[in-house]
């Protein structure tokens, strides 16, 4: 059975103490959605206005489908999006079994 999906955002801005709290506004929104099972946002280093957002998913298709259709998305992208330099960079993964 493969193992859960990760999407992995990577999302320049122009106010990070501002999309911090856009992002802790939306946490539980994401947290009670169906199939996700986890949320942590990075701050790059090297560039501090660049973040990646790490969700774990059950399935691809809780996130593209049940949560991006739902009402904790819009209320996601209406703390958050006001805060985009540039449209968010999004993909999905799911570990190799390298044994």
């Amino acid at each position: 059975m493969p193992s859960h999906v990760v999407e992995i955002a990577e999302i320049t801005v122009t106010d990070p103490t501002a999309f911090e709290a856009g992002v802790a506004i939306a946490r539980p929104h994401f947290l009670a959605a169906e199939g996700c099972l986890g949320l942590k946002l990075h701050r790059v280093i090297e560039t501090r206005d660049t973040y990646r957002l790490i969700v774990k998913w059950r399935r691809i298709e809780d996130h593209m489908v049940t949560f991006r259709q739902s009402e904790a998305f819009q209320l996601w992208r209406n703390a958050v999006s006001p805060y985009f330099a540039s449209p968010p960079v999004v993909t999905h993964s799911q570990a190799v079994d390298l044994d």
